[in-house]
């Protein structure tokens, strides 16, 4: 597996980390549907989380959390849809990202809560 490929992997895990660690419920990890992949789904209350996360292990002038395309979101949008139906929810559903930095020996975690909206 590449480098990046295994950070990602630890990305994850430390996103899933960060997420319990405010309280969350963790109800998936990688889930897929068709094309769509979603890393995390969490719960708090009657919010069900679906989070993207991007890790780095760079110093990229851009923005992590705008890599994040058009399709990307509406295949999030589609997974989660099935998710919900799937498992016959009633929830409130809302879109995060974490992003995770890791820089020589600095690890910095941003969580952006509804950080798009899908109409």
């Amino acid at each position: 597996m590449g480098k990046h490929n295994e950070f990602g992997k630890e990305g994850e895990q430390i996103a899933v980390n960060f997420l319990i660690k405010k309280g969350y419920k963790i109800k998936y990890r990688n889930y897929r549907y068709l094309k769509a992949e979603i890393d995390v789904i969490a719960q708090m209350n009657n919010t069900l989380c679906i989070v993207e996360v991007r890790s780095r292990s760079s110093d990229f002038i851009e923005n992590i959390a705008e890599t994040i395309t058009k399709k990307k979101i509406r295949l999030l949008v589609m997974g989660a849809d099935h998710y919900v139906i799937e498992n016959d929810l009633d929830v409130e559903v809302r879109f995060d990202v974490i992003t995770i930095l890791k820089n020589k020996r600095i690890l910095e975690v941003e969580h952006l809560e509804n950080a798009f909206h899908y109409f």
